[in-house]
């Protein structure tokens, strides 16, 4: 038996178990398999602590911080935009990184946040999510076919446009949005690949903008209303970087006793 320090975080409700693997690389020391295992054990909301999945925050050669995500089911993502914004809470508070502006590598790449920080707490952090893949694409539906537009935030998205929201299957990335007539807020529900509906998603919010905004439907920054809270995007032009701006959240710490 064996008990890893864990702390909880939420970005606007997509929350994760994160696992501090500076001191001793719990993560690392486990293997591909037991981290699967692990993070179906402490995502269970009845059996376990709950949440969205598993992020183990690690050292990198190329920058700051490196994170790996593992989706409750255990399968691991390429990327989280609300879970980068909290590893980049941690690594500010906890002191490892006392930067404004740090990167962290991903399994998408290398992305940069800057942290707003009052009293010596990061209150909201923007991240630079990279340039957007767009395409429009026809999903087959037995005689007739369903239009979307398919996004790539550094993890694939499929977006669609609904008058109505509606409620949502699993084991995919899927956005259904609602554009608001001023063209500067969106309404989306997201179901992440893994994990099923979740309150919020960062890379979800930023296809849904980049998708209106690719069909002309959104002006080239705008707020996105999710269940769990906002997200603020901007993209200045196709070509350009997409940027995310919201809150993290630290929930509680604990110890998580698992059999060695």
């Amino acid at each position: 038996m064996k008990t890893i320090p864990f702390i909880k975080m939420h970005g606007l409700g997509n929350d994760y178990v994160y696992i501090d693997c500076f001191p001793d690389y719990h993560g690392q020391s486990l293997g591909l398999t037991a981290i699967s295992a692990f993070a179906r054990s402490v995502s269970d909301r009845h059996f376990g602590i709950g949440s969205d999945g598993l992020v183990l925050i690690l050292p990198s050669k190329k920058a700051d911080a490196r994170m790996r995500i593992f989706n409750a089911d255990g399968s691991e993502a390429e990327m989280c935009g609300n879970a980068i914004r909290c590893v980049a809470k941690y690594l500010y508070e906890s002191g490892i990184c006392r930067h404004l502006s740090m990167e962290i590598e991903t399994l998408a790449g290398i992305r940069t946040l800057a942290l707003q920080v009052s009293s010596g707490i990061v209150e909201q952090v923007t991240v630079n999510m990279g340039i957007p893949v767009i395409r429009p694409e026809v999903l087959p539906c037995g005689a007739d076919s369903i239009g979307y537009t398919s996004v790539n935030m550094g993890n694939p998205h499929a977006v669609f446009f609904r008058d109505a929201i509606p409620q949502l299957p699993n084991n995919t990335n899927v956005e259904f949005v609602r554009v608001h007539d001023n063209k500067k807020e969106l309404d989306v529900r997201v179901i992440e690949r893994g994990s099923g509906e979740t309150l919020a998603c960062g890379t979800g919010a930023c296809a849904a903008a980049v998708a209106a905004m690719w069909h002309g439907l959104a002006d080239k920054e705008v707020t996105v209303h999710l269940p769990g809270g906002d997200l603020r995007i901007r993209q200045e032009s196709a070509d350009k970087p997409v940027y995310m701006t919201g809150p993290a959240t630290e929930v509680f710490r604990g110890e998580y006793t698992i059999n060695s």
